[in-house]
Formats: C-alpha cells, sequence, structure tokens
C-alpha cells in the first residue's frame, strides 16, 4: 500500500473523527461558555488523564512498540506471544495506575490549578474522578493501536475516534435535554449536582472505553486473537523497557513544563470579574483548531513513514530512511504553511463559531494565532521526533525535550510575572511557538549529523510553499474584507452561519492562490501536490460512481 493512500485511509478516519470532535467542542462552549469556570473546570478535569497517561506511558508506547513488534513479526509464532504478554502486562499495570491516579484526584487537581476558588476546585475534582479512568482506555487503545500499526493496518486506530466522539455527543445532547445549557456561565459553582457531573463527564469516559472496545473487532479481522499471559519473564521486553526509561524521562520533563502551562493559564481566572478572559478552557479549543491540520496530516503521515522507516533501520537501509525523511518532511512542511496561513486569516471567523460573545471571540481567536506561529516547526518536529524513534535512539529526544521545557518553564514564570492576566494565555501560546522552533531546529542538525545529510532541497521547498500561502493569504484577506472584515457587526462575526460561510469562502480563495502560486513559479512540488490530490480524486469518483 503507498504512504498516499494509507495516509489517506487514515487522514480520512482523522477528518470525521475531527469535525465531530469540532461538534463536540462547539456544544460543549453552546454548554458551560468558554471563558467561564465550569468549563475550565471540566477542561483540567477532562485533560488530567491525557497528561497523566503521557507521563507514565503515552511517550513510551508510541516510540518502542512499533520497531519491537516489527521484530517481533519475525518470531516462530509471527509475534502473538510476544504481543499477548504485552498487552496482559498492559492491563495489569494500568489498571494498578489508573485506581492510584483516580484516588489521588484532588492532588492532581492542585498541582494543575492556580489561584482558583475553592467551589470551583471542589467542582474540579468532581468531574476529575470520573474523567480519570480514561487513564486505562486510552492506554489499551494505544497498545492495541500500535499492534495494527506494525502490521500496515492504519485505518481502525485513526477510525476508533470517531465512535469516541458520537458517544460523547449523544452524552451532551442528554446533558442539555435534561439540564439545559449555561454559555456565559448564570449559574453558579454549588448548582452542580451529581447527576449533571456523572452525565457530562461520565459519558465521555465511555466515549474513550468504546475507542479501545472497538479495536479489538479489528484485531479478530486479521487473525489476531488475544489470550491473557502472565509469564513476562524472557520475551524480550527488556530492549523496549531500556529505551523505553529514555523516552519516559523525556515525556515527564515536556509534563512538568505542561503544569506550569497550565497553572499559569488557569491562573488568568483572577482577571475576568465579568471581562472575557481566556484561561483553561480558551487554550483547549485554541489548541484543538491548532491541531487539526496536524492531526489529519502530519500524524498519519508519520504514522506510515514511522512503520516504513522502522522497517528499513532494522535492514540496515540507510538510503531508503533518508529518501523517506525528506520525502515526509516537504510534504509535512507543505500542508503546515498552508494550513498556518489559512487558519490565521480566518481566525477570528472559527473562534465566532465556538462563542457568541465578542469580547470572547477575540481572546479565543488571539489565542489561536499565537498557536499557529508555530505550526510548521511543530508539525517538523514531531516528525523528526518519530525519526529518531525509528532509529531506536530515545536518549537523544529527551535532551532535547529537557532544553524545550526548560525554555518553556523560564518563560512562564516570566509571563506569571510580569504579564495581565487577560493576556496570559495568548503570551504562553506564542512562548510554545517560539521553544518548538527551538526544538525542531535541534532535532534536524543532531539527525543530521546522525545519519548524514537527508534534506537536500527541503529549505527551498519551505521558500516556495511559504511564498505561495503568502500570496494566498492575501487573496483571503482581501475577500475577507469584502465579506465585511471582522468587526463585531459584520457578516463574518454577526452569526455562527456567517462565520462558517466566510471561513469557506476564504479558505478556499486562499488555497486557490497557494496552488496557482505554486503553479506560476513553475515550482516542482507542483507534482506533489497532484500526487496528495490523486488518492482523494479516486476516492470522490468512487463515491460518486455508486
Amino acid at each position: 500500500m503507498s504512504v498516499a493512500r494509507s495516509s489517506l485511509i487514515m487522514a480520512s478516519g482523522t477528518i470525521i473523527s475531527r469535525v465531530l470532535g469540532f461538534a463536540r467542542a462547539v456544544l460543549l462552549a453552546a454548554m458551560l461558555g468558554v471563558t467561564t469556570n465550569a468549563a475550565d473546570a471540566f477542561g483540567i478535569a477532562n485533560q488530567l488523564p491525557n497528561n497523566v497517561y503521557a507521563i507514565i506511558a503515552g511517550g513510551v508506547l508510541n516510540a518502542v512498540l512499533v520497531p519491537q513488534l516489527v521484530k517481533a513479526r519475525n518470531h516462530p509464532d509471527g509475534g502473538a506471544g510476544y504481543i499477548n504478554r504485552l498487552l496482559t502486562m498492559g492491563i495489569v499495570v494500568f489498571g494498578s495506575i489508573t485506581v492510584i491516579a483516580t484516588v489521588a484526584a484532588p492532588i492532581l487537581v492542585n498541582i494543575y490549578t492556580s489561584g482558583w476558588k475553592p467551589e470551583q476546585l471542589a467542582l474540579a475534582v468532581a468531574f476529575a474522578y470520573w474523567c480519570l479512568p480514561q487513564l486505562f482506555f486510552y492506554a489499551i487503545y494505544s497498545m492495541l493501536g500500535e499492534v495494527l500499526n506494525s502490521r500496515s493496518e492504519f485505518g481502525p486506530y485513526m477510525w476508533a475516534p470517531v465512535l469516541n466522539n458520537v458517544v460523547a455527543l449523544l452524552g451532551m445532547g442528554a446533558y442539555i435535554w435534561f439540564f439545559g445549557m449555561d454559555p456565559t456561565g448564570q449559574k453558579s459553582m454549588q448548582t452542580w449536582g451529581i447527576s449533571q457531573i456523572s452525565l457530562l463527564a461520565g459519558t465521555a469516559t465511555l466515549g474513550v472505553a468504546s475507542q479501545a472496545a472497538i479495536l479489538f473487532v479489528s484485531w479478530r479481522r486479521i487473525g489476531i486473537n488475544f489470550k491473557p499471559n502472565f509469564r513476562w519473564r524472557g520475551f524480550g521486553m527488556r530492549p523496549a523497557l531500556k529505551a523505553g526509561i529514555w523516552t519516559l524521562a523525556m515525556v515527564l520533563v515536556t509534563q512538568i513544563a505542561g503544569i506550569f502551562q497550565s497553572s499559569v493559564a488557569s491562573s488568568a481566572v483572577a482577571g475576568r470579574n465579568g471581562v472575557a478572559v481566556a484561561s483553561v478552557a480558551a487554550s483547549g479549543i485554541a489548541w484543538l483548531i491548532f491541531m487539526l491540520p496536524h492531526s489529519i496530516f502530519t500524524v498519519s503521515l508519520a504514522t506510515v513513514y514511522f512503520t516504513r522507516i522502522s522497517t528499513h533501520a532494522n535492514n540496515q537501509a540507510m538510503d531508503l530512511v533518508k529518501a523517506d525523511l525528506l520525502s515526509g518532511l516537504k510534504v509535512t512542511s507543505l500542508i503546515s504553511i498552508l494550513a498556518s496561513v489559512a487558519l490565521t486569516q480566518i481566525a477570528y471567523p472559527i473562534s465566532r463559531v465556538f462563542v457568541g460573545e465578542y469580547d470572547s471571540t477575540l481572546a479565543l481567536g488571539s489565542v489561536l494565532i499565537c498557536f499557529l506561529v508555530g505550526l510548521l516547526p511543530f508539525s517538523i518536529g514531531f516528525f523528526l521526533q518519530k525519526a529518531f524513534y525509528a532509529l531506536e535512539d530515545t536518549k537523544t529526544p529527551f535532551w532535547i525535550a529537557v532544553v524545550q521545557s526548560g525554555l518553556y518553564i523560564l518563560g512562564s514564570l516570566l509571563i506569571l510575572n510580569t504579564v495581565a492576566p487577560a493576556q496570559r494565555v495568548a503570551d504562553l501560546a506564542l512562548l510554545t511557538s517560539a521553544t518548538v522552533s527551538v526544538q525542531a531546529l535541534l532535532g534536524y542538525v543532531i539527525l543530521r549529523k546522525r545519519i548524514g545529510v537527508f534534506g537536500q532541497g527541503l529549505f527551498s521547498s519551505i521558500l516556495r510553499f511559504a511564498i505561495a500561502a503568502l500570496v494566498g493569504g492575501l487573496l483571503g484577506q482581501l475577500v475577507l474584507q469584502l465579506l465585511g472584515g471582522t468587526t463585531e457587526s459584520s457578516f463574518s462575526m454577526h452569526s455562527v452561519l456567517g462565520a462558517v460561510i466566510a471561513s469557506m469562502i476564504t479558505g478556499l480563495a486562499i488555497l486557490l492562490g497557494f496552488v496557482l502560486t505554486l503553479v506560476l513559479i513553475r515550482a516542482p512540488e507542483v507534482k506533489l501536490v497532484a500526487e496528495l490530490a490523486k488518492p482523494v480524486a479516486a476516492k470522490i469518483r468512487g463515491i460518486i460512481g455508486r
């Protein structure tokens, strides 16, 4: 299966999942608001499982499992014994950790917040008790998915989150039916009862559980039958655990930086007093929008290339490793540059989809723009990190993460002590962009020393993409101004429907300007665009022909 086809299968699942995720975020914003205390309380609680999971094993699983599973396929049983022991160990370990984390919910909430009143903390803790079991199901989902990825079955891993979002949306619909909506935070913290908390947070956890359970169906389809096996000694996990120590350390370092980010962002609530101030919830929504092109395209590409590069590295075929790296980085750069310019131009109309108040829209849009400054280096850094993991080098990404996280921690402390609460989250987003740029540059320089030159023509391609995106961005800005701009009474900001229409028209203008510019300057990357479009066109023709 080609990279383009594999990536399309994964991206199609991710696109649907992200569309549903957007619907989920919009619905949540309508229910709880974006700049309200209840929204921040749920935002912290629902993010905790991801934070704890990342600390414990998220990076370890992603970094270590695919190379080890690729090797395990050479075993006489095709790797079945290795898989059974691995999943059994995961169920026991992550089940135990989940119980401990859930019991420690009050401690975890206090670590990630700053300056909150007792009633807001109490609500966040109540949400956390229902949300933290997600930790176990995220871990199982990742382990099941990595086994599928190692066998080039990429689709199920990317399609499973669709079910997660469907279940969560049904739960949120039920919540609105029974309890109504409060987008401006008029209800006090004390009005939240066990029925409201359990319905909202409980169905969020049920969605993650469904996401993990559905992958067992895909296992059976490719002939894998799980049988618990508790004989863990001597089945080849020592190399994986040795490599995983560095990855665990790296994730721990980045999560320490994440604690500072969450604490500083949560401190912004002190500046509200009736004013729309971006805090935890707004930062989460801005990050969701920021991650859209990355998760749809970069993650899909990197996942496919990761398996290929791991296989080439295992066979000592370094020329093929370099070729895949260059190809993947060019596609990643094209998508990231186009997306960053397009989303920057329509940042405020997109934000209007999530919030109704103009001041809240401006606050959310400003945070989004600051994140988008770093989209290209963020995606490149992610791809390079996957390359290190494919080479079974987890030590180098750790030291790169130490530098990036150290800079972030210093910057966040500076923001906390020198910046007004209303501006803190936007400045934190800009700080993220600056530090991930350092991370990407370090990764490129070190990897080049490790394997030799692999980026011939990459920077000239990036320059051509930037020129084309600039032209597209100017055309998009012209179209947006013709629609009335982004004033409070303009077409693009007056209603959700207007915001969606304006975003689509402006986005199409940017895409048209981008592609035409590449054609006019006779950029060789036009072939790359055509290659990416082929599987999409084939898919459309297939749908029309049915």
